[in-house]
């Protein structure tokens, strides 16, 4: 199973994002980061797999394009939600695998049928996809039927919080969809590595229980688990 750093970009900086609520998020300054910047950040903690959430552009501002791609230079391999909006928009940073959020990339579930790249990241808060208001097995179930390389559960509302999973929950969405899945939310520890991989899912993107120690930085390091 992949383990992937979680790392969001706001005005040029590492940030720390928590609960979704964007407004709030501040540098990531502490843990293991000896800086915000995110050049020296990526370059001190050396992951293997990179998720980078460009906040900028998600929420409607200028994308940062030419930091993300000097990031995903430094990785094996870079996934990037830019908050598109179109498919020419999924595209338009080469060398990354394309996140396409439910959150932005569409007005009507039926419209994800233009995008033929990329992972789809279904997009939840308070147990629902945004911004359909649907369940997350519905929404895996409704992915089945379209080309994506494989979808992200992301539980928006527990990033940061390291709150923890349930097993149910994740045994549910995995039973809905074949492809690959990977998880991102409230991962708390090194249990909930295990956890996700026992039941089946091929990735988990995690940056908090990093720098708090729950989750060793040579997993990092490694891109799975030992």
């Amino acid at each position: 199973m992949e383990l992937i750093l979680a790392v969001d970009l706001a005005g040029g900086l590492v940030v720390h994002g928590k609960s979704g609520n964007r407004a709030g998020y501040r540098p990531l300054n502490w843990g293991l980061a000896p800086s915000a910047e995110p050049e020296t950040y990526i370059s001190t903690l050396q992951p293997r797999f990179l998720y980078i959430a460009d906040l900028e552009s998600i929420q409607g501002r200028t994308p940062q394009d030419d930091l993300v791609r000097r990031c995903a230079a430094l990785v094996e391999r870079c996934y990037l939600d830019r908050g598109c909006r179109s498919p020419a928009e999924s595209t338009a940073v080469e060398g990354v695998t394309p996140i396409i959020g439910t959150e932005t990339a569409a007005a009507a579930i039926e419209d994800l049928r233009a995008y033929q790249a990329g992972y789809l990241s279904i997009d939840i808060k308070g147990g629902r996809v945004l911004p359909w208001g649907i369940r997350p097995a519905e929404m895996l179930r409704r992915a089945s039927g379209l080309s994506f390389e494989g979808c992200i559960i992301l539980n928006i509302g527990a990033v940061g919080t390291e709150q923890g999973l349930v097993r149910e929950n994740l045994e549910e969405m995995r039973a809905c969809y074949p492809g690959r899945l990977l998880y991102g939310g409230g991962v708390a520890g090194v249990d909930d590595i295990h956890l996700l991989s026992d039941i089946g899912f091929d990735g988990a993107i995690i940056a908090t229980a990093v720098h708090r120690g729950t989750v060793p930085l040579d997993w990092i390091r490694r891109g799975s688990q030992c």
